[in-house]
């Protein structure tokens, strides 16, 4: 009995020492002792975040496309109607209240078909480049809306047109350079157009004054928002 004993013990031992040494049983994969207590996470779901980070990024980084050549041509037309009503105002209240209202019937466009362009793009008008656009154009527009008020109170209205026209140029190429080429140039141009208008007579009862309104926030927004609505889309 002992010895059937000392066989089977034997006939154990040999068994496992061979099971140490058998290649086969090295090449098994290890069982993981600490599962994770989560759920893995999908690829899927991972490769969205990805593409989301990618995104954000080049959003951040990219130029404001959605200046809108439509909405430029229809901010020329809406000049070139200033002008002609300009000429018709009896006293420089009223020549300075048409131009302010013309001012803010063109941004109304300018905002207006920015955020339509936005839109077919599947996008918001308020993503980084269009926040860069609005934060650079700014600060030159409130710094003419501050000058007007001076200006007008001390009755130098022959320095409104080229002020608008210089400052307005200002604004359009700080933002220009998160946008498209068209849009610092036509800019450039623009405050050209003011220092020519500073050099001449320009007051609200001449023709020059409303000459270089035309020109500058008509004729330019015309030709400019024509070249972006072929070149970039309305």
């Amino acid at each position: 009995m002992a010895g059937a004993l000392h066989g089977t013990y034997f006939a154990v031992q040999s068994r496992t020492i061979e099971h140490f040494f058998d290649p086969t049983a090295m090449s098994s994969p290890i069982r993981e002792l600490h599962p994770g207590k989560g759920p893995p996470v999908a690829l899927h779901d991972r490769a969205m975040d990805n593409l989301r980070y990618i995104r954000e990024t080049m959003e951040r980084s990219a130029s404001f496309t959605h200046v809108s050549g439509i909405g430029g041509v229809g901010m020329g037309l809406v000049a070139f109607a200033a002008a002609a009503l300009a000429t018709t105002a009896s006293n420089p209240a009223e020549w300075v209240t048409i131009w302010l209202v013309a001012a803010g019937v063109s941004l109304g466009i300018a905002v207006l078909f920015m955020a339509r362009k936005s839109r077919a793009d599947g996008s918001s008008l308020l993503t980084g480049p269009g926040r860069k656009f609005a934060w650079s154009v700014t600060p030159p527009l409130v710094a003419g809306a501050i000058l007007t008020v001076v200006l007008v109170r001390v009755g130098s209205i022959e320095l409104l047109p080229g002020m608008w026209l210089l400052l307005y140029g200002t604004g359009i190429v700080t933002g220009g350079s998160h946008s498209v080429r068209p849009i610092p140039i036509m800019g450039g141009i623009f405050m050209l157009t003011g220092v020519v208008a500073l050099l001449t007579p320009s007051g609200w009862n001449t023709h020059w004054g409303n000459a270089w309104m035309a020109a500058g926030f008509g004729g330019l927004h015309l030709i400019f928002g024509a070249i972006i609505w072929r070149k970039h889309g309305g």
